[in-house]
């Protein structure tokens, strides 16, 4: 693992005391859909959702692969979705690289496909915008992981999940164009981050 990112997962297990008892509740939902598919050596698919695809939800599936990978989980498969697709925010893209992940746009457009990487050995996680019900993504047997209140709302039930757990975060494009970007950016990472890291740190490994 990049000792960028590796140092940064150091300091986020320092603040897990700092998440609030109900949002430790629901992921440990999610824990408890992984660790029993680490039980039976099925696949775990988890899927995060969000309006746009462009934020939230990639940042929740680049640290939930991350951090399967950091406890040793096997057989995590981490994917993103939306209620509508448009891009990986070029904002979001910037915070994942100033933890240190490597990026890489491999096609260009409107909504590029980005591979992100956490170390040099391990499979790239494919990033791009996409509906939650893209073929790229599972139709069966997952859990939805909603992480805004609009995606929320307007997916009540998600078709094909078998758990579907709302993580709700406040949406950093309201700084979009201000001082605060960045720092904003960053903060929704890494509150991200601390709870993906979180949610793992409870997994049976069998």
């Amino acid at each position: 693992m990049y000792k960028e990112v590796f140092d940064y997962i150091k300091t986020a297990e320092q603040n897990f005391d700092l998440i609030r008892d109900k949002r430790k509740a629901e992921l440990e939902q999610i824990a408890a859909f992984v660790s029993q598919k680490v039980a039976l050596g099925e696949d775990a698919k988890l899927i995060y959702i969000c309006t746009h695809n462009s934020r939230r939800s990639h940042f929740g599936q680049i640290w939930a692969a991350t951090a399967a990978a950091y406890y040793g989980i096997p057989n995590v498969k981490t994917y993103s979705g939306g209620t509508e697709a448009t891009a990986f925010n070029p904002r979001s893209v910037a915070a994942v690289k100033r933890v240190g992940f490597e990026v890489l746009a491999t096609t260009v457009g409107t909504n590029p496909v980005y591979h992100v990487k956490f170390d040099e050995k391990g499979s790239d996680i494919v990033a791009f915008s996409k509906k939650y019900d893209d073929a790229s993504n599972p139709q069966n047997d997952f859990c939805a992981i909603m992480t805004c209140n609009s995606a929320d709302q307007a997916c009540p039930i998600v078709f094909g999940a078998s758990l579907r757990v709302a993580t709700q975060y406040e949406d950093p494009k309201a700084f979009d164009d201000t001082p605060d970007e960045a720092k904003m950016y960053d903060e929704r990472c890494k509150q991200i981050a601390t709870e993906t890291l979180y949610l793992f740190s409870k997994v049976m490994r069998g």
